[in-house]
C-alpha cells in the first residue's frame, strides 16, 4: 500500500502533467496554425487527411506532449523537495 507521502507526489505529478499537458496542446494547436495556416487535423487517422500532413502532426503532438509531461513533473518535483526536504525516492539519483 503506498504511503501518504507517495500517494501525495503521485497526486501533485499527476495534476502537473495534465495542467502541462492542456497548454501544451493548446500551444502546439496554435504554432501548427500560425506555422501551416490551417487547422491541425483533428483525426489525423482518416484517410481524408495527407499523410504527411497526419505524421508531421503526430511527431509534433508526441514530442511536445512529452516535453511539456517532462518539465511539469521535474517542476512538481522540485516544488516537492521544497516542501517535504527530499525527491521522491523514485527521482533520487543514487551517487
Amino acid at each position: 500500500m503506498a504511503d501518504r507521502g507517495d500517494l501525495g507526489w503521485r497526486v501533485m505529478a499527476g495534476a502537473a502533467a495534465f495542467a502541462g499537458g492542456f497548454v501544451a496542446k493548446k500551444a502546439i494547436a496554435f504554432a501548427w496554425k500560425k506555422s501551416t495556416g490551417k487547422e491541425p487535423p483533428t483525426n489525423p487517422e482518416s484517410p481524408e487527411v495527407e499523410l504527411k500532413e497526419a505524421i508531421g502532426w503526430v511527431v509534433v503532438m508526441g514530442i511536445g506532449m512529452e516535453l511539456a509531461r517532462l518539465l511539469a513533473t521535474r517542476a512538481a518535483a522540485k516544488q516537492w523537495a521544497k516542501g517535504t526536504g527530499e525527491l521522491p525516492s523514485h527521482l533520487k539519483t543514487e551517487v
